[in-house]
């Protein structure tokens, strides 16, 4: 039977594509009437990588994104603390991809509509409730004005609607909006010259103050200089009373409310506050999250990608978690059929282990090394090796890596979560273009 799927995100369109590889049909439900490029740039580390290569999008990635050879660190005046490879450069057998959010749920939109059909996503469709059937589910869709547009019929109901989810909020009625931690983050893009390796993903500051930057697509200037777009984000540390629920989840945003705390910030790599200025846009955004739940599936329903376990955007995992989801969903589907076993063992192992990487962004994850550098040398330093040692620092980063799931060795050694021509034999006939369309 049909999997029901609410949200046409990276999370539920990647579950799609998924389930068409091994013969099950879906259906995704979207609440917005047009799906736009929205969005801003984001990391895909190695091991989501691999699980949209398998899916065949290898070369739709390339064509939208860089390969990020590297991460940097840098202290709140500029100063070198440690850089490692990413990627292939890293030993792995597949590249780390700085790429546009937009760009990609376009990708994956438009890899659905060409191998399940163009009615496999109905758009101004949200799901606003659920039943179990006991031998499957119901759902309920209404369109943006609120009119009801009847019910569909499937196997399972998987809820991929995002951080606001509305699936999450009628199973914890109580739970209250996302967790503010105290940081606001300014995003934005700009045209600009390349720095480092231009392939570089560079962090600089604190938790308090910090700037990353990366580029997500080669250009040439104006002056001819070869150049990048420079995707980049500019955290501050403000008081718990800063209003920032006034306005839209992500409104426009101010110079002014922050460039002031970067202005000396012009680094022989990079002159940061030039950065800033020449943005065509700025968008301002809280850093938030939730706590982790006790429970995402409940009968034939569960949660997925960001509905599930939004988290910090910090070590660049969550639209990785995201992928990971999907990948594992499908393979225990494909382990139990299209029932409730297959999202409780999904469940079993994702749910803890997302937790794991919630926290440890609550933390600072990998960025921690920024934040020990700063409280033990905030005037700056001679050599790094006199403020933290090589052991703190390779820890830091591998430790992470193990936590999230993308230790080099691990990952390149692992079989496929989801065996290459793997397929229902109850489910396969009622696969691919013709089921979407039904």
């Amino acid at each position: 039977m049909t999997v029901l799927i609410a949200g046409a995100g990276i999370a539920g369109l990647t579950l799609a594509l998924s389930l068409e590889r091994i013969g099950v049909p879906v259906r995704v439900f979207e609440s917005v009437r047009e799906i736009k490029p929205l969005g801003v740039g984001i990391n895909l580390q190695p091991h989501a990588v691999r699980e949209l290569d398998e899916l065949g999008l290898m070369e739709g990635l390339d064509g939208i994104g860089l390969r990020t050879a590297e991460v940097a660190y840098f202290s709140s005046r500029g100063q070198p603390i440690w850089s490692e490879p990413r990627g292939r450069n890293a030993g792995y057998s597949w590249p780390q991809v700085s790429i546009h959010r937009g760009k990609l749920q376009m990708l994956l939109l438009e890899t659905v509509r060409a191998r399940l059909g163009a009615q496999a996503v109905r758009c101004d469709a949200a799901v606003t409730g659920w039943r179990d059937l006991g031998d499957g589910v119901e759902i309920d869709l209404a369109d943006r004005d609120g009119k009801a547009l009847g019910s569909e019929r499937g196997a399972i109901f998987v809820a991929a609607d995002g951080i606001h989810s509305s699936a999450r909020a009628a199973l914890y009625p109580d739970e209250g909006p996302p967790v503010w931690g105290g940081i606001v983050m300014w995003r934005g893009v700009t045209r600009g010259p390349r720095f480092l390796t231009g392939r570089s993903m560079a962090m600089s500051g604190c938790k308090p103050r910090k700037f990353v930057c990366y580029p997500i697509e080669d250009i040439t200037l104006e002056d001819g200089r070869p150049g990048s777009v420079i995707n980049w984000i500019a955290d501050l540390r403000l008081p718990p009373d800063y209003l920032w629920r006034r306005e839209d989840w992500n409104r426009p945003g101010d110079p002014a409310d922050f460039l002031p705390r970067f202005a000396d910030w012009h680094f022989d790599w990079l002159d940061i506050p030039a950065v800033i200025r020449a943005a065509e846009s700025i968008f301002e955004y809280p850093m938030v999250d939730r706590d982790p739940l006790p429970r995402w599936t409940h009968g034939a329903m569960t949660l997925l990608g960001d509905a599930a376990h939004p988290m910090y955007p910090i070590g660049s995992n969550g639209a990785s978690q995201a992928i990971l989801d999907a990948r594992v969903l499908t393979r225990e589907i494909l382990a139990h059929g299209t029932t409730p076993a297959a999202l409780a063992a999904y469940e079993a192992e994702r749910r803890p282990a997302t937790a794991r990487i919630v926290l440890a962004n609550r933390a600072d994850g990998p960025d921690k090394i920024l934040d020990i550098v700063e409280a033990r040398a905030p005037d700056g330093f001679a050599r790094i090796e006199d403020v933290l040692s090589r052991e703190e620092l390779t820890e830091t980063a591998s430790g992470y890596k193990r936590l999230a799931g993308f230790d080099v060795d691990a990952l390149n050694r692992r079989a496929s979560l989801v065996p290459p021509g793997a397929r229902r034999a109850d489910d396969g006939a009622e696969g691919g273009k013709d089921a979407a369309a039904r």
